[in-house]
């Protein structure tokens, strides 16, 4: 990976024509490529099922396995990219995630498949706040409202494009690979995102020099974990007691969390929420709005993948998947 500039600690200059057109394009590109790969497994499942054995709670962990890792490293991932630089971490999340999907393309078990999904994850958490921020460092004003217009729509494409991009790879079977090219697709677009990014994306981050919130990263992973863990796994281990315990764990958990950081934003600290934003109405609404839609995308398109492609096959007296 090129190094950072020197002067990466200033103000970056504003990006204009090709190199604006290119860099937005490697920041979309990624962007479209990770919400992409929320869906696209959906498709894919009952393959992964048939040429892995795998079972329900497995392939659940496919769709949420990665979900969580990524909602978990967002608020992580873009307090890193102030500190130590936008464009590394951008450039080292997309590196991050080719490694990741190659590992899910060469997957020999379910499980092995699921630790390929959160490490995925894991690397879309680290690169897409960094999409944020260098629109939001490296554009003028009224670009930088084109751009977001952009990524708006990017959005809006991924979400349809996964299951019919994931439908069309498991149907044509590219060089024999099956399931595994919904995975395979991701390395050669992300080779090109990381040439081109080190060459046209310009260094920018905070400058400040703030410790890192390390507890509240924690805090905040745990809180998600532990509600879902028993949901997704709690069929499989017959609903034990402590399944719900968990779940109610979760409760104290994130009331802890949320004191740690208005704690350490009252010492002057930077958490990796600032718990200002939560008073604000509009922030609230966005994420009121935002969470019944993101709750149920990864839901909603693995049952009804696997819904469509069992039935009939159901029909004719084989097994669903």
């Amino acid at each position: 990976m090129t190094a950072p500039p020197a002067a990466a600690t200033g103000p970056p200059p504003l990006l204009t024509g090709r190199t604006a057109a290119v860099a937005l394009a490697v920041v979309l590109v990624a962007a479209f490529m990770e919400l992409l790969d929320a869906t696209i497994v959906g498709v894919a499942a009952p393959a992964i099922a048939a040429d892995l054995g795998a079972g329900e709670a497995a392939l659940q962990w496919t769709v949420a396995g990665y979900t969580l890792a990524v909602g978990a490293g967002l608020v992580t991932g873009g307090r890193l990219g102030d500190r130590y630089g936008r464009r590394r971490l951008f450039l080292l999340g997309l590196a991050g995630f080719a490694l990741a999907s190659a590992a899910c393309g060469l997957a020999p078990s379910p499980w092995a498949l699921v630790a390929g999904r959160v490490a995925q994850g894991l690397a879309g958490g680290l690169m897409i706040p960094q999409v944020f921020g260098v629109i939001r460092a490296s554009f003028a004003p009224a670009a930088r409202a084109r751009a977001m217009g952009a990524y708006g729509a990017v959005l809006g494409l991924a979400s349809v494009a996964g299951p019919l991009l994931g439908g069309l790879l498991v149907e044509a079977d590219p060089f024999g690979l099956g399931w595994r090219a919904v995975f395979w697709v991701n390395v050669p677009v992300a080779a090109a995102g990381l040439a081109l990014g080190a060459r046209f994306l310009p260094e920018s981050r905070s400058g400040d020099g703030t410790g890192f919130d390390g507890t509240g990263a924690a805090l905040a992973a745990t809180a998600v974990v532990l509600p879902l863990l028993p949901l997704v796994q709690g069929r499989d281990w017959g609903w034990p007691w402590w399944g719900t315990a968990l779940m109610a764990l979760s409760v104290p958990v994130t009331a802890l969390f949320l004191w740690w950081e208005r704690r350490l934003a009252a010492r002057g600290g930077r958490p990796v929420l600032d718990p200002a934003l939560l008073r604000g109405r509009a922030f609230a609404l966005g994420l009121a709005a935002s969470l019944p839609f993101f709750g149920a995308l990864g839901a909603f398109f693995l049952l009804l993948s696997l819904y469509l492609q069992g039935e009939p096959a159901a029909a004719r007296g084989r097994p669903a998947w």
